[in-house]
């Protein structure tokens, strides 16, 4: 078992703890502050644990030839890619005011880095976590860079090979042993056929001392519970307040029903993944008790008889007597009394019975 990692004061990951929920506001606030608290009551309501943000320093993510490249998308808040992007970053006044109003409301606020300035302004802003996007996954000096604030890190695997994540983990273990992977696939929205979910299993091998996770950016919930089912100790899924807005990330995205049935079901799920250790248990016992099946006599056996497996058959009988799995361990047994046909077969016939305790 993946031992734990505390994402949030008093908030531990990985081990026996809660799949930790994040609720991917991202840029689906829409620019507009209003609605970016309002998902942030939503998240909150729907029962996520963290209500995440993506926050960048345009300058030092893109290129001035990146920021002046024409925006035409029907997605586009501006005529170039930066006025697109510039309407949609909030200031860092404004984040300070939506992580106060996430401390008021009682849920952990954070953001993904999106470059180096970024995270030196998350870690002045004391978010609890870096998330760390995929698509800076590879990006090693940001990495190193990052990791040396000593914040727990949640790292996203998009876009990234297993040979790339072996780097980042030596890269990152060293210097901050409080992170995670978490299994992701970049596209929007994600078909169920390029989810690849068992490389969660791949990653609790060759990294069986960080916790795992998913980030999921597939339409429904389904996927993101069988993540959890499979030992997703961190769940990260994009949200909105409605799909139909204008953003490219708003159709892989959950509407508050759907966070909210998805943080249902996955709280389900922990409850059944309950005790690896098979035996009968108290709430089966009525049922035992009604069905359970018992050791009869197939013929009529005379007293002093040596019982043989052509005598003996199974039934649901009246009383209760020898269970199933007994029945050969009767055979070459002496019977102290005639028992008649069809009569259950019980302790009290048996000559010399020593009752085997159960393991």
């Amino acid at each position: 078992m993946a031992r734990e990692v505390e994402l949030c004061p008093g908030r531990r990951v990985g081990g026996d703890q809660p799949c930790f929920i994040i609720a991917e506001i991202g840029q689906n606030h829409q620019g507009d502050l209003d609605i970016a608290k309002r998902m942030i009551r939503m998240a909150k309501d729907c029962g996520a644990d963290c209500a995440k943000f993506q926050k960048s320093e345009l300058e030092y993510k893109f290129n001035k030839k990146a920021l002046e490249r024409p925006y035409t998308s029907k997605h586009s808040w501006g005529k170039t890619y930066g006025e697109h992007k510039r309407h949609l970053e909030f200031s860092h006044d404004q984040y300070r005011e939506l992580k106060k109003y996430a401390e008021e409301i009682g849920i952990f606020f954070t953001a993904s880095g999106m470059d180096e300035m970024a995270v030196e302004f998350l870690h002045e802003l004391d978010v609890p976590f870096f998330k760390v996007g995929s698509g800076d996954t590879n990006n090693f000096p940001y990495l190193e860079k990052t990791a040396k604030k000593g914040r727990p890190m949640v790292i996203s695997s998009g876009m990234q090979s297993m040979n790339t994540m072996h780097q980042v983990y030596e890269i990152v273990k060293p210097i901050n042993p409080n992170f995670c992977f978490l299994q992701c696939t970049s596209a929007y929205p994600l078909q169920p056929e390029d989810v690849n979910l068992r490389v969660i299993s791949a990653y609790q091998s060759a990294f069986p001392d960080i916790p795992i996770g998913y980030s999921g950016h597939e339409t429904g919930i389904a996927i993101s519970v069988a993540a959890v089912a499979m030992g997703a100790k961190v769940l990260e899924r994009h949200v909105t307040l409605d799909k139909t807005w204008k953003g490219s990330d708003h159709q892989a995205s959950l509407e508050p029903n759907e966070l909210a049935e998805l943080v249902k079901a996955i709280r389900t799920v922990e409850q059944a993944m309950g005790s690896p250790i098979k035996q009968l248990l108290p709430c089966e016992m009525a049922c035992n008790e009604k069905l359970g099946k018992s050791v009869v006599a197939k013929v009529a056996i005379p007293e002093g008889a040596i019982l043989t497996l052509d005598m003996l058959t199974v039934k649901v009988g009246e009383p209760k007597g020898f269970p199933p799995e007994s029945i050969f361990d009767l055979v070459g047994q002496k019977v102290k009394k005639s028992i008649e046909e069809d009569e259950t077969i019980t302790e009290q016939v048996v000559e010399n019975h020593v009752k085997k305790v159960k393991c």
